[in-house]
């Protein structure tokens, strides 16, 4: 509970994946990828209940090694086209418990800690917010991206005001890590999106935290910073 608000952090956790196959319970320095979400939702000062919700029985049962409660989420809901929304409309209609906000916590940001949680559920009280969404500055700016035709012609490929520009002098532009999502719980009801259409501000990560585990090469890179944190 932060200012007599209550908040439930939402840990979805589906068992099929395609890139990374079982990628939820994968061992990553030691533990497994889940148990760092779960570790830090555990540590926040301001989360009262977590909930993770799984098809999966494996994913499951490491939940419940941390005393953690657990739904089985159905199988229309554990397919590839499966919305997160409608998985925490799922979560919320079978909690007896009522809450303000909802916190969602993907399993595949392992570096994200109860340092941004708590941060970020600060921050909304501060902005008086209904939303709160984590970025991350981006790696490279978008100004220097562009479609390509299947002639490969790169022709119109920059704009002309990024043509004789260093990187360092454009601006930044950030992008969503999926690292935390907080919602108001009525809101998100009302408008069936974590992404409200206004007041919704940004909480600003460092790159590093943003890891986002989809593939190997993210798997591997996670475990080299893990690894150098000591984790």
């Amino acid at each position: 509970m932060y200012k007599n608000k209550k908040f439930l952090a939402i840990i979805p956790a589906r068992g099929g994946s395609k890139r990374l196959p079982n990628k939820n319970i994968l061992d990553l320095a030691g533990k497994p990828l889940i148990a760092y979400t779960i570790e830090a939702a555990k540590k926040s000062k301001y989360i009262d209940e977590i909930i993770v919700s799984s098809d999966s029985d494996n994913i499951l049962n490491i939940a419940k090694e941390y005393n953690i409660k657990t739904i089985k989420r159905p199988d229309y809901l554990a397919s590839d086209t499966a919305k997160t929304i409608d998985v925490l409309k799922h979560v919320m209609e079978n909690i007896k418990n009522k809450y303000d906000y909802i916190v969602l916590l993907q399993p595949t940001s392992p570096l994200r800690n109860e340092k941004h949680i708590d941060e970020a559920i600060e921050l909304l009280n501060t902005k008086e917010a209904d939303a709160i969404v984590s970025v991350c500055e981006m790696d490279h700016s978008p100004l220097w991206s562009n479609t390509l035709p299947s002639s490969l012609s790169m022709e119109d490929f920059l704009r002309e005001e990024v043509k004789n520009k260093r990187s360092q002098d454009l601006d930044k532009y950030y992008r969503i890590n999926g690292a935390i999502y907080i919602c108001k719980m009525d809101a998100l009801l009302k408008q069936n999106t974590l992404f409200l259409s206004k007041n919704i501000f940004a909480y600003v990560m460092d790159r590093k935290s943003s890891v986002d585990i989809d593939d190997e090469i993210d798997f591997k890179l996670a475990e080299v910073l893990l690894k150098g944190n000591n984790v």
